[in-house]
């Protein structure tokens, strides 16, 4: 079993495009969230729920991509293909996160010029492991679980996602995986209504807290996923890319609801959004066709840069924030140049990073560890 190297299945395109969409939505979140006040008046004010997009995505993904191959698969070989394609990423993520770390130093995170170089370089192997670090470890003062590269924080969960998948969930019938989906997405109604902050940002330390926010957003998001990989049957959608990017796009900028009186509304909002929008533009996107080269170019281009300008780009984001923390009242003339070079910076290094060291590594480790 698992002598010969698995083939791999042909990619959904659109779906592949859809996951660059959301992660530069996220850059673009990001960035701009070092100008808001709080989580009232952020700009692309819900762009954080593109991860449980993510986690819907993968599910879906997983799904199409073993669901019928475990006859010819052990749990290690399953388990080796996933380190291969998301763990070389999560090192150069960790690794960028420390060489900008100490430019850091600012009025938001005062203490970055204490922190001893060899404590630094510590949490920089830890996270190269994805162990998440407990908050006595904390370096920066946020508490995150990876402070280098505080995105990691999702990947974290995305492995839990695939152990539970590969020890569990795969054998379970449709019947019983509509059952744990419909459960998850109760608990993540239950959740984004009654919390006091009204959404659901969160999940990105090991606190009780902020692990059940991330165990509420991983678990419907991905079994739906799964789920949808099982029984949808797809049909041809025109121009599916562009539609489903347009949703997208306008579901995650979509103002605060109910501002601060009414703080439910926006959670109501939230849930709706990741249990009924997301499985709707994952649909449209898996039945969807590629009406022009250009279009299938575009496509390419997205999904191949979507994970590590994903990993790669918060250290930059710490960056400018720290900027603009000794910077408040700058005008316009000279944060909006600092932003383009953030952005542009961010796709330029995770692209750097996709071509000289990411697929290289992927297809040695392949060739080298996963065909054995």
């Amino acid at each position: 079993m698992n002598a010969q190297p698995l083939p791999s299945k042909p990619h959904y395109p659109i779906l592949d495009g859809l996951r660059g969409v959301a992660s530069f939505l996220v850059v673009l979140m990001h960035v701009c969230e070092a100008h808001s006040t709080s989580s009232l008046d952020m700009f692309i004010n819900h762009g954080y729920l593109a991860v449980d997009f993510f986690f819907l995505l993968s599910g879906f993904v997983i799904g199409y991509a073993y669901d019928d191959r475990w006859s010819k698969m052990t749990l290690s070989g399953f388990f080796k293909r996933r380190l291969i394609r998301l763990q070389p990423m999560v090192v150069m993520g960790s690794v960028i996160g420390a060489i900008f770390f100490y430019f850091q130093d600012s009025n938001i995170w005062p203490a970055i010029h204490t922190v001893p170089v060899g404590k630094m370089l510590l949490i920089m192997v830890i996270g190269a492991t994805l162990i998440p670090i407990p908050t006595s470890m904390d370096i920066r003062g946020w508490q995150e679980m990876h402070p280098l590269d505080g995105p990691a924080w999702s990947l974290f969960f995305e492995y839990i996602a695939n152990i539970l998948y590969a020890l569990f969930v795969r054998r379970f019938s449709k019947t019983a995986l509509s059952i744990l989906v419909f459960i998850a997405a109760v608990v993540l109604v239950q959740y984004a209504v009654c919390s006091d902050s009204g959404d659901l940002i969160g999940g990105w330390s090991i606190t009780g807290p902020q692990l059940r926010i991330g165990f509420t957003r991983l678990i419907f998001p991905f079994f739906a996923g799964l789920l949808l990989s099982r029984t949808i049957k797809t049909t041809s959608i025109p121009h599916a890319f562009l539609w489903c990017s347009i949703l997208l796009t306008i579901f995650l900028a979509v103002p605060r609801i109910g501002g601060d009186t009414h703080r439910w509304w926006n959670g109501l909002y939230e849930a709706a959004v990741i249990i009924l929008v997301f499985p709707l533009i994952v649909y449209l996107g898996a039945g969807g066709k590629l009406s022009t080269k250009f279009s299938g170019r575009v496509c390419k281009f997205c999904g191949d840069i979507s994970y590590p300008l994903y990993i790669t780009h918060y250290p930059l984001i710490y960056t400018y924030t720290a900027w603009l923390s000794d910077h408040r009242h700058a005008p316009p003339s000279q944060f909006l140049p600092r932003i383009i070079l953030t952005v542009g910076s961010a796709i330029l290094i995770a692209y750097g990073c996709l071509k000289l060291y990411d697929e290289p590594l992927r297809r040695w480790l392949q060739k080298r560890w996963a065909s054995k």
